[in-house]
Order: C-alpha cells, then sequence, then structure tokens
C-alpha cells in the first residue's frame, strides 16, 4: 500500500482538559479555552482518551517518542534536560531509512553536551532528521520571542534572547517580532510545500514540537491571518527581519477581543492555547489545498500535563486557573492521571473512521512501531512499543500496549479544591504508574520494593480518589502482581537510581508445562531485528539444547525459560555474529542491534530470584550459529 504521509504535533504543557472537546464545552465556568478546530480534528479522527506520556516532564517523553523505549529502558529518565539522544535507531531514522523525508520543527532538547551542530553529539540532524529548525537547549523554549529581550520576565534568564538554530546556522538575529508558535506553524507549511512539489513521489515525516504553551505566558503580536493553507493564514517569507506575516506590530502584545475583561494572566494563558488550535486549523487546510489530506496521518498530542508557570514578575499562574487538568487529579510531574493522561488525536482519511473514542491505555513510545506498520515496514524488535494500528484502523487485532511510569520529581501536588483532599500537598519524590488487567497502579515516595501499590480504575474514577488496594483478596493478589510485575519489564539505570534496582526480578509462579525451547526460523533480509516476522515459509521446531544453525539469511527467534537455583546476580553472555535482542520477561537485557555499529560478544548482569524464568532471543543471520551462556550465584539449567 502507498506510504502515508506523516505529521506528530507536539504541544509542550497542554493539559488533558485544556480543550473544548474533552473537557473545556462542558466546563461551567464563563472563562474557559474555545478550540474549534482540534474539536473538528478530534470529530475527524480518533479520540485516545486513554493516552499517556511516559513521564510528566519534556525531556524523559520526548526521548522515549524518539526512541521507542518506555522509561524503564530509556537512557534520558527523570530531569535529564539537554542529555544526548543515544545513537541508536530513532523514529526519524527508521523512517528515512525506508524512504521518508524527515524534519524537526520546534523544541528538541536532546542534544548532549556542546555548543554547536559540530560539538552537539546527537543534533538532529544527526539522529534521523533531514532538516531542522527550531531549538536546540532545553531553557530557549521558555521564552517565545527569541530575537528580543521580554522587560516582563521574572528573572535575567526569562528577559534574554534564545537561540534559534536552522540546520547549521544559528538565525534568532534575523527573526525579529517572530512568536514562536507562528514562526514553527510558518515553517511546517513551506517544508510541507516543498516535500510535496519536489519530491512529489516520497512521503514525508514531520516532528512538529511546540514550545507552548509552556513556561513565559506570552501574547502574539497580531490577529492570525485570514484564511489558511497554500494561500491564507501563517506564510514564511524567509525575509531576514520579517520571516514570517505576522512578525509586525508589537512582541507580547495581542490581546483576543473576546478576552479584553480578562485577567492579565487568563488572557495570556488563554491566547497561548487559542493559537495553537487556529495552526491546527492552518495545517489541515494546508493538507487539503495541496490534495495529500486523505493519506497524510496526523497526531496531535501534548508532553505532559499542564503547568503552573507564567515567568512573569507580578503574576504567578495556577493550572486551576482553567482546569487544564479537566476532571482529573494531578498536574505537570504529578503520576496522577492529570500530570501524565494526554489529549490526543489521530486523523487519517484514507484508513481511519471518523468519530471514533477509544479507551485502550497506550504511550508514547507505540508510535515508533505504529508509524512502521502505517508503512508496512517491520516492527522494531527493541522496541518496548507495540502497533496501534488496528485500534485506529479497526482491522485486525489489538495487541496489548505496555503503559508504564517511573519519574523522580520534587516538591508535591498542589492543594487545588478539586483534587482529592488525601492528594492535595502530597510529596512526590520517587514515582511509579503501572497498567494492569484494567487497573492502574501508583506509587508516591517510594522508600523501597516492598511499598504497596495503589489501585485505581481510572475509567471508573478519573480523580483516583478510591483506592481498591486491601478492598478484597483479588486487590491484595492483583497488588502482588504489580510488585513483581515492574521488576520483570524493566531495568536499572546508574543515572536516575530507585529504591527497587536491587531488588530481585522475581521467578515465575508456575513452571512453563514446556520442554526445551522453540524455535522459529523466517528467511529473508532485514535492517533491523524485527519484533516477529513470522510468515507461511517460517519454520517452527523445539529443541533441547540453545544452538541452532539456519542455513541461510534470515531472523532466529528462540523462546524458552531457565531456571536458576540461588537467588543473586547472574551474567548473561551473547555471542553472534548478527544483530540480536534478548529479553527476560519483558526486561531487554541485551540490545546489540545499533544502526551500522556491531558488536559480536555482549553481556550483562541481572538480580534474579531463584526459580524459573522466561526469556526471547531474536537475532538476524546469514547462516551462523549464536551462543548463549549464563553464570552467576547459582546453577543454571537451560
Amino acid at each position: 500500500a502507498e506510504k502515508p504521509n506523516i505529521i506528530f504535533i507536539l504541544c509542550d504543557d497542554l493539559g488533558y482538559g485544556d480543550l473544548g472537546v474533552l473537557f473545556q464545552n462542558e466546563r461551567k465556568a464563563e472563562k474557559k479555552h474555545v478550540t474549534p478546530n482540534l474539536d473538528r480534528f478530534a470529530a475527524e479522527g480518533v479520540q485516545m482518551r486513554r493516552h499517556y506520556c511516559p513521564a510528566p516532564v519534556c525531556a524523559p517523553s520526548r526521548a522515549s517518542l524518539l526512541t521507542g523505549f518506555h522509561q524503564g529502558h530509556a537512557e534520558i529518565r527523570d530531569n535529564q534536560f539537554d542529555k544526548a539522544l543515544p545513537d541508536d535507531y530513532t523514529l526519524p531514522g527508521v523512517l528515512k531509512s525506508i524512504g521518508y523525508r524527515t524534519a524537526i520543527v520546534g523544541k528538541y532538547g536532546l542534544q548532549g553536551e556542546g555548543d554547536s551542530p559540530e560539538t552537539w553529539p546527537a543534533y538532529p540532524t544527526k539522529r534521523g532528521f533531514d532538516d531542522f529548525l527550531g531549538s536546540v537547549a532545553h531553557r530557549d523554549g521558555h521564552l517565545h520571542y527569541p530575537a528580543h529581550e521580554w522587560p516582563l520576565g521574572g528573572s535575567e534568564q526569562h528577559r534574554s534572547k534564545v537561540d534559534i538554530w536552522h540546520n547549521e546556522k544559528e538565525i534568532s538575529s534575523d527573526l525579529d517580532k517572530c512568536y514562536t508558535t507562528d514562526l514553527y506553524t510558518a515553517y511546517a507549511k513551506k517544508w510541507i510545500i516543498d516535500s510535496v512539489r519536489n519530491s512529489a513521489n516520497d512521503p514525508f515525516f514531520l516532528y512538529l514540537a511546540y514550545d507552548t504553551p509552556h513556561a513565559a505566558l506570552q501574547l502574539p503580536t497580531s490577529a492570525y491571518p485570514e484564511g489558511g493553507g497554500l494561500t491564507g493564514g501563517l506564510q514564511w517569507t524567509g525575509e531576514p527581519h520579517r520571516m514570517i506575516n505576522t512578525a509586525r506590530g508589537e512582541i507580547d502584545s495581542y490581546i483576543y477581543p473576546e478576552h479584553m475583561e480578562w485577567a492579565n494572566i487568563e488572557q495570556r494563558q488563554a491566547a497561548m492555547v487559542r493559537r495553537i488550535d487556529e495552526a491546527i486549523g492552518d495545517l489541515q487546510r494546508l493538507l487539503h489545498d495541496l490534495k495529500i489530506d486523505d493519506n497524510t496521518l496526523v497526531v496531535f498530542s501534548s508532553d505532559n500535563g499542564p503547568h503552573r508557570e507564567s515567568y512573569l514578575a507580578e503574576s504567578p499562574y495556577n493550572a486551576n486557573i482553567f482546569q487544564g487538568y479537566g476532571a482529573l487529579g494531578g498536574i505537570k510531574r504529578d503520576a496522577f492521571e492529570g500530570g501524565i493522561r494526554v489529549p490526543t488525536f489521530v486523523r487519517w482519511p484514507k484508513r481511519v473512521k471518523a468519530g471514533q473514542i477509544d479507551k485502550t491505555p497506550s504511550q508514547f513510545h507505540d508510535w515508533l512501531n505504529t508509524f512502521l506498520d502505517a508503512a508496512g515496514a517491520p516492527l522494531l524488535g527493541q522496541s518496548d512499543g507495540v502497533s496501534l494500528l488496528p485500534a485506529l484502523t479497526g482491522m485486525g487485532s489489538q495487541k496489548a500496549a505496555l503503559t508504564y511510569v517511573e519519574y523522580l520529581g520534587g516538591g508535591s501536588t498542589p492543594p487545588y479544591q478539586d483534587f482529592a483532599p488525601e492528594h492535595r500537598q502530597r510529596k512526590r519524590g520517587q514515582m511509579q504508574a503501572l497498567f494492569l488487567e484494567g487497573y492502574k497502579g501508583l506509587r508516591y515516595d517510594i522508600q523501597s520494593p516492598d511499598d504497596a501499590f495503589e489501585i485505581y480504575d481510572v475509567e471508573a474514577d478519573p480523580g483516583e480518589r478510591n483506592n481498591l488496594a486491601g478492598n478484597s483478596p483479588a486487590f491484595d493478589a492483583l497488588g502482588k502482581k504489580m510488585l513483581d510485575e515492574v521488576l520483570r519489564i524493566r531495568r536499572p539505570s546508574a543515572e536516575a537510581k530507585r529504591p527497587y534496582d536491587s531488588a530481585p526480578v522475581p521467578a515465575l509462579g508456575t513452571i512453563p508445562n514446556q520442554d526445551g525451547f522453540q524455535v522459529a526460523f523466517t528467511p529473508g533480509e532485514f535492517s533491523w531485528v524485527p519484533s516477529s516476522a513470522r510468515t507461511d515459509d517460517t519454520i517452527t521446531q523445539a529443541l533441547n539444547s540453545i544452538e541452532y544453525l539456519a542455513k541461510s539469511a534470515g531472523l532466529v527467534e528462540i523462546e524458552g525459560h531457565f531456571t536458576v537455583s540461588k537467588t543473586g546476580s547472574y551474567t548473561v553472555t551473547l555471542e553472534s555474529t548478527g544483530a540480536a535482542v534478548l529479553h527476560i520477561h519483558k526486561a531487554l537485557l541485551i540490545d546489540s542491534d545499533r544502526p551500522g555499529k556491531l558488536e559480536t560478544t555482549h553481556s550483562s548482569s541481572i538480580i534474579l530470584e531463584a526459580g524459573t524464568h522466561p526469556f526471547r532471543l531474536r537475532y538476524l543471520t546469514r547462516g551462523a550459529a549464536v551462543k548463549l551462556a549464563m553464570s552467576g550465584a547459582g546453577e543454571v539449567a537451560l
């Protein structure tokens, strides 16, 4: 099938309840956000009412989106702003490898140490993007007039100019009166137009990462230009000092007429949300004008829950002014629903029916494999994500997504009166959330691996007011399963330590009724280790030995279990002439599948409880065998 164009639009700190269709339209208040374009966008596709960010702050969320790893495997966790995105498969990189043109427009913040495109190890064009226009450093995404100082800022940092890069050049001095929402929308439109006109036969992937409505609450220069699409709306002129058609008038000045009687802080937050809504309408009209709307897959989302920041010296902002969390509890930096459930809509007229609402949990790391599936490519085996295509299109069987959050947060949940009393001013600390068997497990301020999970039915109780833990033997058993599962799905990070890092991975409660290993071989050439590639000519057999010699190039999948006699640390060594991925339970223990890099020997250690543990090994071969060995605290029976 024809590959779709793909656009992923990510807002910064836009809450689940900030949009009309999700909450504002039903909100009983005179002052509310109005988002007609996004409401229409939602009605023309799927509303994902249970979609979650990986962590309730921007850097880890964006990193998980681009790498396909949840926060139990990601290299960027907690508040590791400006840390380098690993040199591995990335969302733009895998799409580029199958024929997509790729671009990022907007906020990045995953570049690593350095001060220029030459010295930043993970600059966007080094991680799969063909084109980049936006802010690199985390702090540069906090202000929305890069060429201007902002005298209203509450600190020197919030009054100064910031850098904007276009590929290898820093261009902020050319961006007089350019408001970033307008700037990024105008350039995104230009890039789409150029892609269609210059490479009509090649699909494109655009990651449009707005830096609003986050941080400095700044107003646009003027009303949104009339019309939209090819000839109206925002336009890129490319002229220094008048780069876009709204670069005129006074910065930070335009108040929407319907907001004139509101307080200053209300005017500012509402204008930022309204501007995003108008930009989405402009972009949708462009797709229609270019006649590519039907086969363009567009995802709209946000990186975490609503903020309580203004960066104004005299006017603080609180998320309860517009109830940006909706009927949920918690905000940005909380693992409550308001901090991690994000507004997400998907529109793809060719394959996604309008008017759908999906309530199954899913998360950012699922998008990489979803987009590969949409493009007809094998799914990435190292990724924690599943393809969401069956749920979006209604075709095929949807595999359950693993939805998991871990985060170290400072401070406490704000004491808003519409939050559950027991959650107000609750200390955050080490937090963890896991969705299992239809329920959400939640832990705050974790002190030990044995700290019990609170259990919530967030479909019936979105404000998390009724903790079900301890209510029955069934919930006692579920709480124990949650404690076991969070140890089976993740790996420790030396730079983001957790109280449960040294806890042994629990063994299976029952021993599988299976002798030896199940081996499947699928012949073919693969660009990466796929999650599975079984076809009609796949050969499946049972073995009593771990050695398997394939007779031709292809994918080997070996699934089985092993038993360790004693609780302790075990080292796993893998020798393979091809790329390989090894999971024990759902924990990614060895990943030798990195683009352009192949090391034949890998080892990794894991603390295991005495008993039986499942494993799954997948590797690419051209006829050579693979060798897997384990040693450690006790005897190992493979």
